[in-house]
């Protein structure tokens, strides 16, 4: 199988870099990786990444997801509580006090982002909180099937091809690995962040020599970094009609997330 895998991934490496079609079916599965991994060997892509992606298995939940017509029609919440109750799947009330208490255990710790960022604590912890559950959950799929079976189809494609690529990009790095698992669209560790954001904006906050997306210190100053590069603005406000809460767009474009993530952290304590 190595020797296999090996001549494959030559094979992609002397082939034209053609574009990845789109793909309407789960038939279409193993053709779109063909087609990507010649994309991905012209991108730098090395040997490690290019098995990743031959072993990638075709995402049965990720395409579920993008099949169904409830995920291509948003429904908007007029009042930003409910969705962070439906979205934490409790209260919100629930969601606040519980983030509430994970700032203040970290005290120290969402302190210095703030001071290093700019980036209130409050939003960092409501991201963590509506991500993974504060760190409880960091999903089971893994994330280069993920991320390849989100590129592939057609209503994504090609929005989310760099992120596939990006993915086989850290498993060449050794940020992941072909069997690291995360979200179902490709999301890594505690903020669920996608490969080519942790690529452009990950950091290592705890000084152990590497940026982890499931090290929650990194994963949360690494939040905080991109927040900021975005343009966050130290020591404004953040609710709705600011230039802050505009910046929250580039975590998450779905304004239902914006609004509970402001809403949320008007209201964490600390």
């Amino acid at each position: 199988m190595r020797r296999i895998l090996s001549a494959l991934c030559l094979s992609l490496l002397a082939a034209p870099a053609l574009a990845a079609p789109c793909i309407t079916n789960q038939g279409g599965f193993g053709g779109y990786k063909q087609a990507l991994g010649q994309q991905a060997a012209s991108a730098g892509v090395g040997q490690r990444g290019l098995q990743a992606l031959e072993s990638a298995q075709l995402s049965g939940i990720t395409w579920r997801f993008e099949s169904s017509p409830s995920s291509q029609t948003g429904v908007s919440y007029s009042d930003p509580a409910t969705f962070l109750g439906k979205r934490s799947g409790g209260s919100a009330q629930g969601f606040i006090s519980q983030a509430s208490n994970r700032m203040a255990q970290n005290a120290d710790l969402f302190a210095s982002l703030e001071r290093a960022y700019g980036v209130p604590g409050s939003i960092l912890v409501t991201i963590w909180g509506l991500e993974t559950g504060f760190g409880g959950y960091l999903g089971e799929t893994p994330i280069v099937g993920g991320a390849v079976t989100l590129a592939s189809y057609c209503r994504r494609h090609p929005r989310f091809e760099g992120d596939a690529i990006a993915a086989l990009q850290l498993v060449d790095r050794g940020v992941i690995t072909a069997s690291t698992r995360g979200g179902p669209s490709g999301e890594l560790g505690h903020m669920q962040f996608l490969a080519s954001n942790w690529s452009r904006f990950g950091v290592d906050a705890n000084g152990d020599g590497r940026a982890d997306p499931y090290n929650a210190v990194d994963a949360l100053a690494s939040a905080a970094n991109m927040l900021r590069r975005n343009g966050w603005q130290p020591g404004q406000p953040f609710g709705q009609g600011t230039a802050n809460f505009g910046v929250l767009s580039a975590w998450n474009d779905s304004g239902n997330y914006q609004r509970a993530i402001a809403y949320a952290a008007e209201r964490i304590g600390g």
